[in-house]
């Protein structure tokens, strides 16, 4: 019969993960900051604003190109009895999906290409771009969640810092030296992102992660992970990301690369709860697995302090954010102070919304998890479309918040329905 861990001991470990890749997560977010201040001065709102429109259709790729298998990958882990041959044959299975997928995208995207870079304020090239860049992400990505799921943070914290500074590097010297302007942040991203991706099949083969073969009880596997989870990635990219194709579309790009900035800022948020749920996912699925009602109520006293610790950080957002939007971007982003708190508040229902969505994943009902996803996206374009033209940029601060929040009370509901855990004195564990 499995022991349970002492509390200090369970702590200690939780503890020790998070903190690298807190390290890590912090180093690679410095990057961004660090650039912001000199993009912002070097390129203005407008051609910003092309750099956001960019981002924002790779986002959007990425519920298509891949069908999130690598989180399969990741969760076939935990499977009893998994061998590392067995691994590598499921990662390949992965990755043939990848190809497939992005085959697909690539001529969807090449047969509209016009039309789409006349809506987001691209060049056709870039459209095109954006499908390399989303299929080279999934691939890093694949790479960094095998060496999660054992616990290696040091490995997952060198190669993301890695990445980063080459990228920081490369759009100093596109964007800078070489005054490339919007096209030469975009194809550095671009640059980096693929030689990543080259070495993250390197290091995937280099340790019997990656074995080419057709396995189709694998590839169906994969599949009925990922497929439901099309409508969540969809779901997410909506509530993260169709505040900007409607600023973009309302109010143009100048201002879109305005509101650009202040999500930039409120992003240091959702990095810090992206690296504590980094680490808290592994020793989570452990504890679950072993089911011990005593690790279930502590796990709920901890979850329920998080919660606080995030909604006062965003509280402090609404005091100190306007002033760090003046001194990090500089006066012409001023208007993007009005809405950083808004956002910082919806960015702590997203850390919330971390700690619960990961019973539904540990159950492998992401279906419900879509369900969830999509009515808060619905939702938040519904908001998007009455407030934006009401009240600007703020408007959509506000649909961003309270879809969050939406988002957030409706997952927790379905991972409560689908896996028990004492959150209230009644509930059974």
């Amino acid at each position: 019969m499995l022991t349970m861990a002492p509390p200090e001991t369970a702590a200690r470990s939780l503890l020790t993960g998070s903190t690298t890749y807190l390290i890590s997560n912090i180093l690679r977010a410095s990057i961004p900051f660090a650039l912001l201040p000199v993009l912002t001065r070097c390129l203005g709102p407008t051609q910003y604003g092309q750099i956001a429109m960019f981002q924002t259709l790779v986002a959007a790729l990425a519920a298509v190109v891949g069908l999130s298998t690598h989180g399969s990958a990741s969760r076939k882990f935990y499977d009893p009895n998994i061998t590392q041959d067995a691994m590598g044959h499921f990662v390949g299975a992965c990755l043939q999906i990848l190809a497939a997928t992005c085959v697909f995208v690539f001529i969807v995207v090449f047969l509209f290409r016009k039309s789409l870079a006349g809506w987001l304020g691209l060049t056709v090239p870039w459209t095109l771009l954006a499908v390399v860049v989303t299929a080279g992400a999934f691939v890093v990505t694949t790479r960094l969640g095998q060496w999660q799921v054992r616990g290696q943070a040091i490995k997952y914290g060198v190669m993301q810092v890695a990445q980063s500074f080459a990228d920081m590097a490369l759009s100093l010297m596109l964007v800078v030296v070489l005054a490339q302007g919007a096209a030469g942040r975009i194809n550095a991203q671009a640059c980096v992102v693929v030689l990543s991706a080259l070495l993250a099949l390197y290091l995937l083969a280099k340790d019997h992660l990656l074995t080419c073969s057709w396995r189709p009880l694998y590839l169906r596997e994969a599949l009925l992970f990922g497929v439901p989870l099309i409508p969540h990635v969809a779901g997410t990219f909506l509530l993260n990301a169709a505040d900007r194709l409607v600023i973009n579309s309302e109010l143009g790009l100048a201002q879109a690369g305005i509101y650009m900035t202040a999500v930039q800022l409120s992003m240091a948020m959702a990095i810090v709860f992206d690296a504590i749920n980094k680490a808290y996912v592994p020793w989570l699925f452990e504890r679950l697995k072993r089911d011990q009602p005593e690790e279930k109520k502590q796990i709920v006293r901890w979850t329920y302090r998080y919660f606080g610790l995030a909604l006062a950080i965003a509280v402090s957002a609404f005091f100190v954010g306007p002033y760090a939007i003046t001194l990090i971007a500089g006066e012409q982003y001023i208007e993007a102070g009005k809405v950083i708190g808004l956002l910082a508040l919806g960015q702590a229902f997203g850390g919330m919304y971390l700690m619960v969505t990961n019973y539904i994943f540990y159950s492998k009902r992401t279906g419900l998890l879509s369900i969830a996803t999509l009515c808060s996206a619905l939702i938040n374009i519904a908001l998007l479309l009455l407030l934006v033209n009401k009240f600007g940029t703020l408007g959509a601060a506000w649909a961003f918040m309270l879809s969050m929040a939406i988002r957030f009370v409706l997952t927790w509901v379905i991972a409560q329905k689908h896996h028990h855990m004492p959150w209230f004195p009644s509930c059974s564990t």
